[in-house]
């Protein structure tokens, strides 16, 4: 759809930047940032994540976090 809208210079001068730098055009640039922007409100208003802990809070001592190979192991293993 094609629409007018009128941004601070400042502004314009970065988003032609900004889309010259990323080969993409204009258009492309802005509708990606208001996007984000609504993306971001969204967020907000849902709220924070609450993300579920379980008891014991440590990771077994056996277990090695940098290596991924025991780690896919250890998750794949069937007791």
């Amino acid at each position: 759809m094609r629409t007018t809208i009128h941004l601070p210079d400042d502004l314009l001068v970065e988003a032609n930047e900004r889309a010259a730098r990323t080969g993409r055009s204009l258009s492309d640039v802005i509708a990606d940032a208001v996007r984000s922007s609504f993306a971001w409100a969204a967020a907000e208003e849902r709220g924070p994540v609450k993300l579920p802990t379980f008891a014991g809070g440590r990771v077994h001592p056996a277990v090695d976090l940098d290596d991924t190979a025991a780690l896919l192991e250890l998750t794949e293993r069937v007791d």
